[in-house]
């Protein structure tokens, strides 16, 4: 896994190994003894890049749910002939009142 590194030194709070085990038992994850210590500077750049995003001016930034523009690419409901039920039966391996008769898939 890549992350960029940062200077977790200026975090307001630091990431501690015990808040890294803290959220490794909320997410159920678990992380070994050795791999705390990459795990707590990985959050702590995490942090620290959410707290420089934080210093952005967003005030003019319309709130949007994505970035480009996008529309509904369904086709409109257009009402066409059809088989008829009989037709759709005609080719069923075996029918019974009217529908389909297929083999017991659940017991």
């Amino acid at each position: 896994m890549f992350l960029p590194s940062f200077d977790v030194s200026i975090l307001p709070m630091p990431i501690t190994k015990e808040d890294v085990k803290y959220i490794a038992a909320l997410a159920r994850i678990d992380v070994p003894e050795d791999k705390l210590e990459g795990m707590t500077k990985s959050l702590g750049g995490i942090v620290q890049y959410v707290e420089k995003l934080q210093e952005l001016d967003v005030a003019d930034v319309k709130p949007t749910s994505h970035a480009v523009p996008v529309g509904n690419v369904l086709r409109p409901d257009i009402i066409k002939p059809s088989l008829t039920n009989q037709e759709a039966l005609a080719i069923a391996v075996e029918a019974k009142d009217g529908c389909f008769k297929v083999p017991l898939v659940i017991e």
